[in-house]
């Protein structure tokens, strides 16, 4: 009897112990045994939807050799009919910039490219935070806030799904 507890002991000691281990990001490293890596391209679901002061916090690591990556919150999953698009924000290296855009109903808006400065940088991490606000998602880029950009859907809680693609890994989404 003392020997079978032991054991559990020394295993949970050693799950402890593996989730300990600190990453390049400052945040625990979570074991693919108990936490699945979060493959690209995602596509997830935002708990109730957006609304004023709801963040969405993505932490990644961008490939060696990027071309680009994009980052969507949208109104679904559908593909046809296609989801209205709330935010589309593309990360292009060749160019070093990040556009955005919405698609309401079908039609595209009018893309929006001006940044101080382009944040992302080849093989190295990155914090992305998508805060809303009430007129207006605001973007920061590791603490840093890069661009806002005014809501084109008007009915925020039916904003749902967040989409990631690209050249990139992820390891955090909150």
């Amino acid at each position: 009897m003392g020997k079978a507890k032991e054991l559990s002991t020394d295993l949970r000691e050693k799950q402890l112990d593996s989730r300990r281990l600190s990453s390049p990001l400052g945040s625990p490293v979570q074991t693919e045994v108990y936490f699945p890596r979060l493959t690209v391209p995602f596509c997830g679901h935002i708990k109730g939807g957006m609304r004023p002061g709801k963040k969405i916090l993505i932490m990644g690591i961008v490939g060696v050799n990027p071309e680009s990556f994009d980052i969507r919150l949208t109104c679904g999953d559908s593909e046809d009919p296609p989801a209205d698009v709330a935010i589309e924000m593309k990360a292009e290296f060749t160019d070093k910039q990040l556009l955005r855009n919405a698609c309401v109903s079908g039609e595209w808006g009018e893309e929006e490219s001006a940044i101080p400065y382009f944040p992302f940088i080849a093989d190295q991490p990155f914090r992305v935070e998508i805060l809303c606000e009430h007129p207006r998602f605001r973007l920061f880029v590791d603490g840093h806030q890069l661009f806002d950009f005014y809501h084109r859907v008007e009915l925020l809680s039916s904003i749902d799904t967040i989409k990631i693609n690209g050249d990139l890994q992820l390891t955090k989404l909150g």
